[in-house]
């Protein structure tokens, strides 16, 4: 592997005009590509396997054309304090604004709550429901300042007029914000690290194209993939912040081997080499970790996993190639400016922060392992208390109109209003269906926690029935979960007396059985994943301590970081500073992509400062001697990286969308912990206390294993044993 790509690197180098033009040509195609592409159609949320989705595919089957994924508003209005919304004035302003928004040219259809009974018991709320015949992504301008504008004209009738639904969701991307704060955060780190423009500049010129390929490359595909916003933002967050990383790893490299009097070429051939076998293997964690995804069995996340899988290959091509040809372009400038005047420094070589705080841990190895253990594990506690869900308009600001219309159903009609149950008969096999579905509404309304049952809605055929249920709690609330198994436990009586099923499904019964999968499929999901990476770790330290150490300490920072999320986006401890006005479950996916997504990038740092450790250990070095040898060259460079990704991650903070807000939080908080205790304290405190048991491999096993070389030990005689050119010839080469 080092051999091959010390090969690839000194090519790239030496024909760094082609690569240029090449990587050029490809951000044009896919460009191109991605402007003539046909919109992304809506994406249409799936979950093969549940009872949820059983029940929609067959109300699309029995009932065709009413799933139809046309937007729809529920606008509720509500009479001034000890008014009824029913007083001639007010009923006459709610026709008018139902009227008014039944003209719309979208609108299929604006249901009067007065004719449809949509008035609460106490006559102070009514609600209209709208729908329209597009989705909500189809929406035009003139449809919703119409929505908008008749909203206005009806408060100003004296009644409060607020509006929730589909069509009033904001189907915009990222505004770019959290981009450029990770981009602005990540210079200034780089400037610090390198002291140079140059080397700084490179690293976030290398990554914004990779990002602008793989970008370019999702946009071209949405529409055949159907790839949703969420998928590219995912795609950009990793890309931007491994892109950086990679490169930086490969600069950091070269201006080391720069350091010790190399010529240009050769340098960049030896960084390619060396901290590209590196990236190579770090970015197949990542890639292992993402594709891995696909094993929970949802659509959407499958899709994620591997368009943010894709870009992370892009940014391993671009570091591998397009880093050593822009070395090419200007191997003098990425230097410092000393060692541009010198001509060269010995800067690889002397103690630093690194070397200090690397025997700083191997004398005291036993209390740093405690103190960090611990640490985590207390950070970890709240994971305990975890509760699941999809959060919806209960969980936006109060200043939305959506969270305001959420409050006043919630308060006129229940708070199981917003999250009413949707059962489906399916009677074919009763002998009278109309019967059998009465059974059904019978005994699901006697069922402690049912407010109401609505009356059935029978299809054309006459053999499937639609109830509509209502519970008495919110739809987060762990007791309707108990209400959905408990009418769910009542289908095998039913069906033996009636001959007809059902099946429970909705938002809130959707939501739950999500939750219940997403669970089931973790372990199997951290045996996968973790499984393989243990195996690649094993061909790159080929150790088999050292990659169960590295498995370890990634559960200890994954767990940390989801309890620190449970501290604020459940508990709401510290809420308010990130902008969360209202905690509540923990968005269904999130540990899954927790999980998925630090497992790899916590490898990336076991990988680069590990395989330094390595290589000094398979260079003669004693273990304590390569674990400060390990933090000489890489410490400063990991804490670089770290501090990029956590800056890009916490750039997604500021988001307006909670899932993004809520991944971004929890990627930075998690690459925190793994970076700087778990690789930074834990790891050299464990290989302290191992020593050389540390590398043991059973002889077998090393016979077995293939060496791929990562640590570049083919490299020392070849490059021991070139001749340095003056740099000014080498860098013609």
């Amino acid at each position: 592997m080092a051999t091959f790509l010390y090969r690839w690197g000194r090519l790239a180098f030496r024909r760094r005009w082609y690569v240029a033009l090449v990587w050029a040509a490809v951000l044009a195609a896919v460009g191109l590509g991605a402007m003539k592409a046909p919109g992304a159609a809506e994406e249409e949320f799936s979950m093969p396997g549940i009872e949820s989705q059983q029940a929609f595919d067959l109300l699309e089957e029995r009932f065709p054309g009413t799933a139809a994924d046309g937007a729809t508003a529920r606008v509720v209005f509500v009479a001034p304090g000890g008014e009824k919304v029913t007083a001639t004035e007010h009923k006459e302003a709610v026709e008018a604004a139902v009227a008014e928004l039944a003209d719309g040219s979208q609108v299929a259809s604006a249901v009067d709550p007065f004719e449809a009974g949509a008035v609460s018991e106490d006559g102070s709320t009514a609600y209209s429901t709208v729908t329209y015949e597009v989705g909500a992504a189809d929406l035009t301008d003139a449809s919703t300042d119409r929505l908008e504008k008749t909203l206005e004209q009806a408060r100003d009738s004296g009644l409060t007029v607020e509006a929730g639904g589909t069509a009033m969701e904001d189907s915009g991307g990222p505004g770019g914000a959290a981009e450029a704060i990770g981009i602005a955060i990540a210079a200034v780190v780089l400037l610090v690290t390198f002291g140079s423009l140059a080397a700084a500049g490179l690293p976030l010129l290398t990554a914004v194209i990779g990002v602008g390929v793989s970008m370019a490359a999702i946009l071209a595909l949405s529409s055949a993939l159907g790839l949703s916003t969420t998928t590219g933002t995912l795609a950009m967050m990793l890309g931007l912040a491994v892109g950086i990383d990679y490169a930086l790893f490969v600069v950091s490299r070269y201006r080391e081997e720069r350091a010790k009097g190399t010529a240009p070429q050769e340098a960049t051939a030896l960084a390619t080499g060396t901290a590209g076998s590196a990236v190579v293997f770090a970015g197949l964690t990542v890639v292992i970790a993402l594709a891995g995804l696909s094993v929970v069995g949802i659509p959407m996340l499958t899709k994620m996993g591997l368009a943010a899988a894709g870009a992370v290959v892009v940014g391993v091509l671009v570091a591998l190639t397009l880093v050593p040809a822009f070395l090419g372009f200007w191997p003098d400038a990425v230097l410092s400016r000393r060692a541009r005047r010198r001509g060269r420094t010995e800067e690889g070589a002397k103690d630093n922060g690194g070397t200090r705080w690397a025997r700083f841990v191997l004398r005291r190895p036993l209390p740093v392992l405690l103190l960090g253990v611990v640490g985590l594990g207390a950070l970890a506690i709240p994971v305990a208390d975890l509760q699941l869900g999809m959060p919806g308009d209960e969980a936006k600001s109060t200043s939305t109109t959506e969270r305001r219309a959420y409050d006043a159903l919630a308060e006129g009609f229940g708070p199981g209003f917003n999250g009413p149950l949707t059962v489906v008969v399916d009677a074919r096999g009763a002998e009278d269906p109309e019967a059998a579905a009465a059974t059904v509404a019978k005994e699901i309304g006697g069922t402690e926690g049912v407010v109401s049952v609505s009356p059935a809605r029978f299809n054309e055929a006459g053999d499937t029935a639609v109830l509509s249920v209502v519970p008495a709690t919110s739809p987060t609330d762990e007791r309707t979960k108990d209400l959905v198994t408990a009418i769910r436990g009542e289908r095998p009586a039913v069906a033996e007396e009636t001959g007809a099923t059902f099946d429970v499904t909705g938002t809130t019964a959707l939501n739950i059985d999500i939750s219940e999968k997403v669970q089931s499929a973790l372990v199997p999901y951290l045996i996968v994943v973790v499984g393989l990476a243990v195996v690649l770790l094993l061909l790159v330290f080929r150790s088999v301590l050292v990659p169960l150490k590295a498995a370890l300490g990634f559960l200890l920072s994954v767990l940390a970081s989801l309890g620190t999320v449970v501290v604020v986006f459940q508990q709401g401890h510290g809420a308010e500073l990130l902008g969360v006005e209202t905690t509540g479950p923990i968005m269904s996916l999130m540990p899954i992509f927790l999980v998925g997504i630090v497992f790899g990038l916590a490898m990336d740092y076991e990988v680069f400062l590990v395989s330094r450790m390595r290589e000094a250990y398979v260079h003669g070095e004693s273990p304590a001697e390569a674990v400060t040898s390990g933090f000489r060259h890489s410490a400063r460079v990991v804490t670089a990286a770290a501090l990029i990704m956590i800056a890009v991650f916490a750039g997604f903070i500021g988001e307006s969308d909670s899932m993004i807000k809520m991944i971004g939080f929890g990627l930075a908080s998690a690459v925190l912990f793994d970076a700087f205790v778990v690789r930074m304290a834990i790891v050299p405190a464990v290989l302290a206390l191992l020593g050389e048991r540390a590398w043991w491999l059973p002889k077998w096993l090393d016979r077995i294993l293939p060496r791929v070389d990562v640590e570049g030990e083919a490299l020392s005689r070849p490059a021991a044993a070139a001749p340095a050119l003056p740099e000014k010839e080498a860098a013609r080469a």
